[in-house]
């Protein structure tokens, strides 16, 4: 039978014997007898018999050295199993050394500089140039880890850079030049080393100058590595149940990061841990959270007003980088962190005036501490920019309510740290103030001011009372003002006078919306047409037309309020016309229609710009106004003209296609929707019976979010009243020759005076061709026939009237000029009594109409609306 299955036949029979056999035969010391009693066994299970469990190896070691201690002569032990009975049997005389992360890298980087030396016996320059990429990442890690530069690394660069100009020089003077691919390698050498001294070169300088001053100061700095003392395994059970019981205490706190990888803060090396934060920020794997907590110890161990400014402005910006994403917004905790900190920041600045935040600074050491004394006007200032993190900290405030759902309760529990917020801005503006800096004190005046321009006065007293517990407030406060409008007011005339168009702009802007608001609708209009801003709009960036927007929009709404329904009307014409209400307000984005698709990227910046709900104006609200306005101005014209041609020159084009939707409808049911209830309205109104156009249209629930809802209902039932009475006399004109005035004022309901006032103007303004007798209380109406050729020779007018129109306005817009309020087709800088301008007025409207009767007087009227109000652009 072979040797090889008789072993396995042995082990399989008896295990413990077959373990004796296979250690033994392990080692080669049995004796001769011994050996020819029991053949070698297979080197197979030789292999298994080491690997056999530390009992069976004790005990095999026992018998081993029981069969050997007869034996005059032994043999050397098998490394392997020597290995493992020295593990055991000596284990109280071996010394075992704990070498730290610290240790290792610095072996590893003296190995390195060993391999690189011996490339340069070779004039291996590819070999040398892999190491050196090697040893800079070891160099990398001993900075991220804050420990100094080593001695061996700096002796290294020394003499690499000697030995790259000795090669350098034989290469151009040798005639058998070296391979290509070697050549390369040194040329990249050459380029690497170049960098890199230069970056070390104040170390390379000190080590020159010094090399034992320099090697004893990395030695100082080094800690000792852990010497484990000879113990045996109850010992060190011992001492390790010891050490939990009675943890070290170290002076100094201690941070261990990954890799154990330890960092030490104290006031000392405050600047330097800094430096290595400002040098890891923004690149890839850096652990933003790991610097936030690295600035927050430091900022606790800071001594020094400089010192806490500094790890301030590091840290505020730390936590800005912690969310990169363009999309997200900032985590409210990280907020209200760099909302705190930026106080905390103001704070210091404004209690010591030595201390001063510029964004443009001379150079400095940041490596060394400042001190007023030191100064040579005795301010220190710090290159930094507290407007730019109130910036920061309004932008992610703004995003946070852009996603965050404006029907929950998070929604309301994050709009509630707009307070703390508008306290942050007004501290930076009284610092600004204080430090005399008028560039930031404009940009920060502006972000107070569009907190506060849009919201109603008890909004406005509420964030402004969060400034009584500020110990520094601006100069200009509610508590100063009296009231919010002169507030406002002082705010804008500051930005006024700055030098940023952009913000006068929109400081412009905000002053008007907040008259508007507060239904100061002349003062707002004037103020929109001295500023010129409808010619220069469209230049204007994205976020300032969206502001035009919104305030032409409030403009229309307070016209509306105040009960000035053409200017309403003409007011919101524009923005509805488009279709695009929403995107134009930024409430929504841009609705995608006759596949017009848009890119990732403007799709992603159409939804950055868009407001917070809160914001929003209720596009609701505003089609109704702008509804209900065009209702009451096109009823009327609709009346008074009876020809098709002239019946499709609609003032609002919106409204008459709805209007006509509502007419081809064969069965209308009961309203439901706003725009249901001004369309029967309308036709009500047609119908003359204006009582129930009065009462559809204060049956409208919207009515009730506008401000005042009980003056507006009676401002337009008076509205209503007044457009029932012109509209019945364009339609039942030509069935009457005389008409009494007390039978149209208990009709209409409307004093008698007013009702002669309405029709006295009308005549005026050659709207309807009548006169009035005031013996007997009637109007009289007069029939004017017109023959053929005077009816074309109306048209032909109406034509050439509208070509002039038109060719005005290309002509206005090419030499960038601006329609005003009130320049309709008159001459610019002509000074004109009301008399004139109405006349002239009278000479641009069409007189009369095709068809013969008085209904054809004021055919035009649409546009005796230029007279007072143009399309706002």
């Amino acid at each position: 039978m072979s040797r090889f299955f008789r072993q396995a036949g042995d082990s399989d029979s008896d295990s413990e014997e077959s373990d004796e056999e296979l250690l033994t035969s392990g080692d080669e010391d049995a004796a001769a007898p011994k050996a020819s009693a029991k053949p070698a066994m297979s080197r197979f299970l030789r292999t298994a018999g080491s690997d056999s469990s530390s009992s069976d190896s004790e005990s095999s070691d026992e018998d081993e050295s029981d069969m050997s201690d007869g034996e005059p002569t032994q043999k050397k032990k098998s490394r392997f199993m020597r290995g493992d009975s020295d593990e055991d049997s000596e284990d109280e005389d071996v010394k075992r050394v704990v070498k730290s992360t610290k240790d290792k890298r610095l072996e590893e980087i003296e190995a390195t500089g060993k391999v690189m030396d011996n490339g340069l016996k070779i004039n291996d320059w590819v070999a040398i140039s892999n190491e050196f990429d090697k040893l800079l990442r070891l160099v990398q890690r001993q900075s991220n880890a804050a420990e100094p530069l080593p001695p061996f690394f700096v002796k290294t660069l020394i003499s690499l850079e000697n030995s790259l100009n000795a090669a350098l020089t034989k290469e151009k003077e040798a005639k058998k030049k070296m391979n290509a691919t070697n050549a390369r390698a040194l040329n990249s050498m050459k380029q690497k080393v170049r960098k890199t001294a230069k970056e070390f070169e104040k170390e390379v300088q000190q080590y020159q100058n010094d090399p034992e001053a320099f090697e004893r100061e990395f030695a100082a700095h080094a800690q000792p590595a852990d010497v484990a003392v000879p113990k045996s395994k109850k010992q060190k059970k011992g001492a390790d149940s010891e050490s939990d019981e009675e943890p070290v205490v170290d002076d100094r706190f201690t941070t261990v990061g990954k890799g154990g990888k330890a960092m030490f803060f104290s006031a000392e090396n405050i600047f330097k841990n800094l430096k290595l934060v400002h040098e890891a920020r923004g690149k890839k794997n850096t652990d933003r959270g790991e610097q936030i907590r690295i600035l927050e110890k430091l900022l606790e161990v800071a001594v020094t007003s400089y010192q806490r400014i500094r790890i301030l402005l590091a840290l505020v910006s730390s936590r800005f980088d912690y969310n990169s994403s363009i999309t997200s917004y900032m985590p409210t905790d990280l907020w209200l962190s760099a909302q705190h900190e930026v106080d905390q920041l103001i704070s210091i600045v404004v209690a010591d005036s030595s201390y001063a935040v510029q964004e443009d600074t001379e150079d400095y050491d940041e490596l060394v501490e400042r001190h007023p004394a030191t100064e040579s006007d005795g301010i220190v200032r710090i290159r930094g920019s507290i407007i730019s993190f109130v910036d920061r900290l309004d932008d992610e405030f703004t995003k946070s309510l852009q996603n965050i759902d404006p029907h929950g309760t998070e929604y309301v529990d994050r709009l509630k740290d707009e307070k703390v917020l508008y306290r942050t801005i007004s501290r930076s503006q009284a610092f600004y103030e204080q430090t005399s800096q008028p560039e930031p004190l404009a940009r920060v005046i502006m972000r107070r001011l569009e907190h506060i321009y849009s919201k109603p006065d008890a909004v406005v007293s509420a964030l402004e009372s969060s400034l009584a517990s500020s110990e520094i407030t601006p100069s200009v406060t509610l508590a100063s003002s009296a009231t919010t409008s002169s507030l406002i007011h002082s705010l804008c005339v500051h930005l006024y006078k700055a030098d940023n168009s952009l913000l006068r702009t929109r400081a412009m802007l905000s002053h008007i919306y907040h008259h508007a608001l507060h239904n100061d609708f002349y003062t707002a209009r004037d103020m929109l047409l001295m500023s010129h801003l409808q010619e220069s709009i469209h230049s204007a960036d994205v976020a300032t037309q969206i502001l035009y927007n919104r305030t032409v929009v409030q403009l229309g709404l307070c016209a509306f309020r105040c009960g000035l329904i053409k200017e309403a009307q003409a007011t919101l014409q524009d923005i509805f016309t488009t279709q695009r209400v929403k995107e134009l307000l930024a409430q929504g984005v841009h609705q995608q229609r006759f596949q017009q698709q848009l890119t990732p990227e403007q799709e992603k910046a159409e939804r950055s710009r868009q407001l917070p709900f809160h914001m929003h104006i209720n596009t609701e609200l505003l089609e109704a106004a702008f509804l209900v306005s065009s209702m009451l101005v096109e009823v009327p014209l609709l009346a008074s003209i009876e020809s098709e041609e002239q019946k499709r020159k609609a003032i609002s084009k919106p409204f008459r296609r709805l209007l006509d939707f509502a007419d081809r409808q064969v069965f209308t049911g009961p309203p439901e929707s706003t725009r249901d209830h001004i369309m029967q309205a309308s036709k009500a109104l047609q119908d003359g019976e204006w009582e129930k156009c009065r009462d559809l249209i204060q049956s409208i629930k919207i009515w009730s979010l506008m401000p005042e809802v009980a003056s507006v209902k009676e401002m337009l039932a008076k509205r209503i009243q007044e457009q029932g009475l012109r509209t019945y006399l364009f339609t039942y004109a030509p069935y009457y020759s005389t008409l009494s005035l007390s039978l149209l004022s208990r009709t209409f309901s409307l004093p008698l005076r007013s009702v002669t006032s309405m029709i006295s103007k009308m005549i005026w303004n050659e709207e309807l061709s009548a006169s009035l007798d005031q013996s007997t209380g009637v109007v009289v109406f007069h029939r004017i026939e017109h023959s053929r050729p005077q009816q074309l020779a109306q048209v032909i007018a109406d034509k050439v009237s509208a070509l002039l129109e038109q060719n005005e306005k290309v002509l206005d817009m090419k030499l960038g000029g601006s329609g005003g309020w009130s320049d309709r087709g008159g001459d610019k800088g002509e000074k004109r009594g009301e008399q004139t301008q109405e006349r002239r007025g009278r000479g641009d409207r069409t007189r009369g109409s095709l068809r013969g009767g008085p209904r054809g007087r004021g055919s035009r009227f649409a546009q005796g609306l230029g007279n007072q109000m143009t399309r706002v652009r």
